[in-house]
């Protein structure tokens, strides 16, 4: 086998492997749950402090 027909039996396996790869995201996607897409990730997040109990 010539350096000619390597080449292009690299380039059809790499076609296949992507089809594949492109038809697994696109059985596997799901839409993003709506409470999800409404937070922001770069937002400030309150965190309460525990109350101390007077002694």
């Amino acid at each position: 086998m010539n350096r000619y027909e390597r080449m292009k039996m690299q380039r059809r396996m790499q076609r296949r492997i992507r089809l594949v790869v492109e038809e697994r995201r696109m059985a596997l996607a799901l839409p993003p749950p709506a409470v999800e897409a409404a937070l922001d990730p770069e937002a400030t997040v309150e965190i309460p402090r525990p109350v101390a109990d007077p002694v």
